[in-house]
């Protein structure tokens, strides 16, 4: 897993500050209940869904890649 720097200083104005809550309050959050405030208060969107294996195959079937040489294919 890489390591990803974490903007704390945004994640505590917007808690904090856009949802309003206590310190205590803040820091005892888990991460899964803090971004489901925030998407409730409309402060972020919901997160996308991961793609599953049915959408895959549906995209593949709708979108199939071209063969290579087609005028508008990879070169």
């Amino acid at each position: 897993m890489s390591a990803q720097a974490v903007d704390w200083d945004a994640l505590m104005r917007a808690g904090l500050g856009g949802l309003g809550l206590a310190p205590q309050v803040f820091w005892t959050m888990t991460p899964v209940e803090f971004r489901r405030a925030l998407e409730g208060a409309g402060i972020a969107r919901p997160a996308a869904r991961p793609m599953t294996r049915a959408r895959l195959e549906a995209l593949m079937a709708t979108h199939p890649d071209r063969p290579t040489g087609d005028r508008h294919g990879p070169r």
